[in-house]
């Protein structure tokens, strides 16, 4: 078995270890993230369910049932629902993607199996986006976010119009079949002098209100915000073909793939915060501040498949599964010192799966 259907193997497993009857745990073993998070368990579902595996296709109904029982009076799906261990029982919220990726689940949950969930759940659905939309502030079409509130809780201080959350956006309203708001969206951020998030090579992270010559404007690279903007075609193929070879040109996809951010925030950077020592990423090149998470390495992959570079996916997918058979499916990796940290990631392993999946089909499997 050569080493790639070797990492698809042993991801399948990871997976297994993840499972349990509340839904996809982020994270394996006895140390592991013993609760349901949304983004994670979403985005753990993309590859598990491509899986003709029955306890995977159950324990994605069981994440998106858990997450909707804890849904707001407003309608906000939780970030985090941690009511299954020793700790003091809580449900996180204070999240925009939860809900975002949420509403993805269901979607892939009705493409892969059946509209049992998407017919039992539709008030839920049709609550999250409402609460969605009264995230657009500005009444422009585009959703508003608060300081640590996406995949990156900690770290760095983003605000505003975030590229992440505008490409999971898109690809909600891509798939609700609201076309005139996913045209609004996809021209503001990418043509409105004002409010558009494109800088020429890539997407900027944030961007927020203009002062005359003074914008508040986050120029740092975000990998996953620009690699979901390729997947989820809020980006054109001219925009996706600069922003691969923004990635190469900075070795963004080396070691492994890929960086979180580049170059990473240093104490002497304008985009520096002190509250940034009170999480791993106080550090260049550990945690989310440049440490390569694999995660967001297929969503590169992904990207290359969608540009038709198919031997290039096929090289990086090979390096990504060394990673994993070298570290067990870690959260993420020193890129200079090759030191991994955590294991049994499961969303790490989903989109292994993803990666692995669409590389063999020659297209994109969401």
């Amino acid at each position: 078995m050569n080493k790639l259907d070797s990492c698809y193997e042993k991801a399948i497993e990871t997976i297994k270890h993840c499972s349990t009857p509340n839904g996809f745990f982020a994270s394996g073993g006895i140390d592991g993230y013993n609760a349901v998070w949304a983004r994670d368990s979403m985005i753990t579902a993309l590859g598990a369910s491509l899986i003709k595996e029955p306890i995977f296709e159950k324990t994605f109904e069981k994440s998106i049932i858990t997450l909707a029982n804890n849904q707001s009076a407003n309608g906000q799906i939780p970030n985090a629902v941690d009511r299954f261990r020793e700790r003091k029982p809580h449900t996180d919220y204070q999240s925009i993607d939860s809900s975002l990726w949420y509403i993805i689940g269901h979607y892939i949950y009705k493409k892969r199996y059946n509209n049992k969930l998407f017919k039992n759940y539709n008030k839920s659905i049709i609550s999250s986006l409402n609460w969605l939309r009264c995230q657009d502030s500005g009444e422009i079409g585009m959703l508003v976010q608060q300081p640590t509130s996406d995949w990156q809780d900690a770290f760095p201080h983003k605000y505003g119009h975030t590229i992440n959350t505008q490409a999971l956006y898109y690809k909600v309203l891509t798939l609700i079949g609201a076309k005139k708001n996913a045209k609004i969206l996809r021209k503001n951020a990418n043509q409105n002098k004002d409010l558009r998030l494109w800088n020429g090579k890539f997407y900027w992270p944030y961007r927020w209100k203009n002062h005359n010559k003074y914008k508040e404007i986050g120029e740092w690279f975000d990998s996953l915000g620009n690699l979901l903007a390729v997947v989820f075609d809020l980006a054109d193929k001219k925009q996706a073909e600069k922003i691969i070879k923004y990635i190469k040109r900075k070795r963004i996809n080396k070691p492994y793939p890929v960086k979180t951010i580049y170059p990473p925030i240093t104490k002497k950077s304008e985009f520096w915060h002190d509250y940034f020592l009170d999480c791993d990423a106080g550090k260049p090149n550990h945690y989310s501040n440049g440490g390569i998470w694999g995660f967001n390495g297929c969503f590169y992959i992904l990207s290359l498949i969608k540009l038709k570079k198919f031997k290039e996916a096929k090289k990086h997918l090979s390096k990504l599964a060394e990673l994993n058979l070298k570290a067990n499916f870690p959260e993420w990796t020193n890129p200079k010192t090759k030191k991994s940290y955590g294991r049994l990631q499961a969303w790490e392993a989903g989109m292994y799966i993803l990666a692995y999946e669409s590389l063999k089909k020659k297209k994109i499997l969401i």
